[in-house]
């Protein structure tokens, strides 16, 4: 059979599943999944086509096949999928994906499974299909995701040169399955001993039964100078990087072990035994194919589950689920500690509750707590002499509307070395673009895809204005006006520090140019000070107009620190410096103004899309409220999503203005 990739929109024809466990039917998201994957729900007696849906082998599957057998009927049986959620279950976490299995439950090797036979069967040989595997086990390293991956990865982890040996839920199925017993997790954990004369041994325990939820089969009683448990919520890939061996019955950790390079020992039959990728003690006679670690992946991951896409409420393919958790993971890790914030005005703290207050209530002070029990954020314009906070701002795709104008933002960036406006110091944003000098297939195809929605969607970082007047012909230059008192100016230039001598500088050295002068739209609106004395210098000054439009009729961008020169690089238009903007002095415009030495990296222009959107802000989704991937922003604000704010709003945001202009001039 041809290894065809899970499409996101196919039709499938429909089933009536009929279940016996009442889980089906009070688990909305397990509900929506199998009706995406073409199963209506319902109970009673089979008839026709119909099915019978259980629960892997849980407790009350022998309803269901005791009913199965009696009329005949075929078994659907369902489990998670391997990458959960971020929480547990039992934490009230929904699953981002199903395995829906007509064979058998991929656990279990009394008889084959869906996925059994896909792995022996399937000539898993497609480039494309290997490529996307190779980039997945990539992704889960580098963001730490297992099936829960609701832990830091900052987790200070053991010395290296251990054995790791894995505990599992005592009698969970898994277990049952592969025969284990109290015995056998012995035998492993003397083998375990045994085989690496003098290295430590670590037992891992299960997060259920670090939870208190079950037991294990490891206690204080298996404790020696040379064996100890990791109790610790810590990253399995930290774990992992660190064992010289892993020992496992059945728990889906041997199979990251694969992922991170390990051949694990492995006692029980778990779907990932006999292919060649581990050191078994069972026998495995149907098994009979040497598999790399790709194609288990792209058959495990990839082609076998049923990926749900919480944002467009879709089923989705497997990178989706990745982006999802990418949004979901990055929130939790961040915000679990809780926090506390200043130099917050007063209509910000409502979205940054949104944003940041998930876990904890954001706990709003006049200055940094003196002895903090959270970390503490600050406004960046704030914070930029603080230690050890963290400086927000908004991120480069923000709304539909100004900030000055109080319109929320849907994504925010947090620093802890600086803030990306100010390079009289390292920002957090300036290593990330060093870091993305070298991309992955994958990240490319990402940051690519990210590009080509941006443009498709006519998606700037307000995204307002209308439409573009009549130009003059000839040689565009698109000359974007500034607030003269952002911070980005006050410490982004040295020499060319106002709207009217950025003009004068690009007209004397483009001289036959025809210069189009965009204003600031918070200049334009009233509501900040960077007017400019623009006629005689610029051919036509443009107002109210789009500025992803703009973008497509010119053929260069000169600017002091304008992000509308990042803008302009994204749509592959040649872009001069006047300041020192976070994406200058990389190589990939032409710097007339001063830029920091440590800007040596020379990363493509994909690179430093990844990092600017992708790595750098967290992005809030109107639409569910949930912490989001950028591609989700990107479709609300395509799609039109407005946020109004009212005549009352309206008033405040021009006294703000006001008073931050004063400000300012009170500073000279």
């Amino acid at each position: 059979m041809p290894s065809v990739p899970q499409g996101t929109h196919a039709k499938a024809e429909r089933s009536r599943l009929l279940v016996y466990n009442g889980g089906f039917l009070t688990a909305a998201r397990v509900r929506r999944i199998l009706s995406l994957a073409g199963y209506d729900i319902g109970i009673g007696t089979p008839k026709g086509s119909d099915l019978v849906g259980i629960w892997g082998n849980s407790p009350t599957a022998h309803r269901g096949l005791r009913i199965a057998t009696k009329y005949n009927t075929p078994i659907l049986r369902v489990e998670d999928a391997f990458l959960r959620s971020l929480h547990s279950g039992r934490n009230g976490d929904a699953p981002l994906g199903l395995l829906l299995d007509r064979s058998g439950v991929h656990f279990d090797p009394t008889q084959p499974s869906d996925l059994e036979t896909l792995l022996a069967t399937d000539p898993l040989d497609n480039t494309a299909l290997l490529n996307r595997a190779r980039g997945g086990m990539a992704r889960l390293r580098e963001l730490h995701l297992s099936k829960y991956s609701a832990y830091d990865p900052a987790t200070p982890a053991p010395d290296p040169g251990y054995v790791l040996v894995v505990d599992q839920a005592r009698d969970d199925a898994s277990v049952r399955a592969s025969g284990g017993d109290e015995a056998r997790f012995r035998e492993m954990l003397v083998m375990a001993q045994e085989e690496n004369p003098g290295a430590t041994v670590l037992i891992k325990t299960h997060p259920d039964t670090i939870a208190g939820h079950r037991p294990g089969y490891y206690s204080a009683d298996d404790l020696t100078d040379r064996v100890s448990f990791q109790h610790s919520a810590i990253s399995p890939w930290t774990l992992l990087e660190g064992a010289v061996g892993v020992y496992t019955l059945s728990s889906q950790l041997g199979f990251e072990a694969i992922l991170a390079g390990h051949k694990p020992r492995v006692f029980g039959q778990p779907f990932y035994a006999g292919w060649g990728l581990t050191q078994d003690e069972a026998h495995f006679p149907r098994r009979q194919r040497n598999l790399t670690r790709a194609q288990l992946f792209a058959a495990t991951m990839v082609l076998y589950p049923k990926w749900y896409d919480p944002y467009r409420d879709q089923l989705c393919e497997f990178e989706s689920v990745l982006d999802t958790l990418e949004g979901l993971t990055r929130a939790w890790r961040q915000d679990h500690k809780g926090w506390t914030a200043s130099g917050m005005r007063l209509w910000k703290r409502r979205h940054l509750q949104h944003m940041f207050g998930r876990e904890k209530k954001v706990k709003f002070t006049p200055d940094v707590p003196e002895n903090p029990d959270r970390p503490h954020m600050v406004w960046a314009r704030h914070g930029r002499d603080m230690e050890n906070v963290k400086r927000v701002e908004d991120g480069f795709v923000r709304s539909c509307g100004l900030g000055a104008s109080l319109v929320p933002p849907l994504s925010l960036s947090l620093d802890d070395l600086g803030i990306y406006y100010d390079p009289t110091k390292p920002s957090r944003l300036e290593e990330m673009i060093a870091k993305r000098e070298t991309l992955r297939p994958d990240q490319e195809l990402r940051a690519e895809r990210l590009v080509t929605q941006i443009i498709a969607g006519a998606v700037s970082k307000y995204n307002t204005g209308g439409p573009v007047p009549d130009l003059q012909k000839g040689h565009r230059i698109l000359v974007p006006g500034q607030v003269e008192d952002d911070a980005s100016i006050l410490f982004g230039t040295s020499t060319v520090r106002t709207n009217t001598e950025l003009l004068r500088t690009a007209r004397e050295m483009n001289p036959t140019a025809v210069l189009i002068y965009k204003p600031h739209p918070d200049v334009e609106a009233g509501l900040r000070e960077g007017e400019a004395e623009a006629e005689g210098l610029a051919d036509l000054i443009v107002t109210n107009t789009d500025p992803a439009a703009l973008l497509g009729e010119v053929q260069e961008v000169w600017t002091m620190t304008s992000l509308l020169g990042f803008e302009a690089l994204m749509r592959g238009l040649p872009v001069t410096t006047l300041g020192a903007p976070f994406y200058a002095g990389w190589g990939l415009t032409q710097d007339l103004g001063s830029v920091p030495a440590r800007r040596g990296a020379r990363p493509s222009l994909l690179g430093l899309i990844h990092a600017a959107l992708i790595d750098y802000p967290r992005y809030l989704d109107p639409v569910t409220g949930m912490p989001c991937p950028p591609e989700v922003v990107l479709e609300r604000l395509t799609d039109g999503y407005q946020s109004r704010s009212g005549p009352g709003l309206r008033l405040l945001s021009k006294l703000q203005g006001v008073f931050a202009t004063q400000a300012h001039l009170w500073r000279r």
